[in-house]
């Protein structure tokens, strides 16, 4: 079964990133990183190892300060308006982030429960168009990494968020696992809204509004 994720309001928003910095210790990673993402559009972030990727992320989703450069959300600093901001994003790093000793349903509750802004479609739903419905019941730590990995992108699907920020969302996922979470994003985007990611993958985006930007390369 093939569960379709489309809603019927469009969302025409913008991230803007101006002048950012960011650095890891000592070390400056980039710096006067300036961009926009609309909404409908995906962003992939490359890059080699070490460039800064996973901080670009970080400071996007607010885990981490800048060194100079502000993010706008709508037009409004994402310091002003940090507990909206926080609520219209979704971030899967390549931390999980999953309790291991939740099960499925129960890790995916609790996401739920926090974010505070559920979608209109039930965990059962999501884990079948993930291929994990029968471990629905199932402890976490009991899964391999593919299926660990496809909880985590489960909480993208039951989320109403209007940002997806993504750090190497495939890693550890099969074939079908992929196809799955690529149509996720693909239909993410046609509802309008926005979504980052970094990828070491070739992916067919169909007719998506696929930019790039490239890191460690005069950034």
């Amino acid at each position: 079964m093939c569960v379709q994720f489309i809603r019927n309001s469009l969302f025409h928003s913008v991230l803007q990133i101006n002048n950012l910095a960011g650095t890891r210790g000592e070390r400056l990673l980039f710096k006067n990183l300036s961009f926009a993402v609309n909404g409908g559009e995906l962003l992939l972030i490359k890059g080699r190892n070490g460039a800064g990727k996973t901080s670009l992320l970080r400071l996007i989703c607010g885990l981490a300060t800048p060194e100079t450069g502000e993010i706008l959300w709508d037009g409004e600093s994402i310091a002003n308006i940090r507990s909206e901001y926080f609520r219209s994003l979704v971030f899967v790093g390549h931390d999980n982030g999953v309790n291991l000793d939740l099960t499925v349903q129960e890790n995916l509750n609790f996401h739920q429960a926090l974010k505070g802004n559920p979608s209109a479609h039930s965990i059962p739903e999501v884990l079948e168009q993930l291929g994990i419905s029968r471990y629905l019941r199932v402890p976490c730590r009991f899964l391999s990494a593919g299926q660990k990995r496809r909880v985590a992108l489960g909480r993208l699907a039951i989320s109403d968020a209007r940002i997806w920020l993504l750090d190497e969302p495939f890693n550890s996922l099969d074939e079908r696992a992929l196809d799955a979470v690529k149509n996720l994003i693909i239909q993410h985007l046609d509802q309008g809204r926005l979504c980052l990611a970094t990828s070491h993958q070739t992916i067919d985006w169909r007719d998506k509004k696929v930019n790039q930007i490239r890191l460690g390369e005069d950034s």
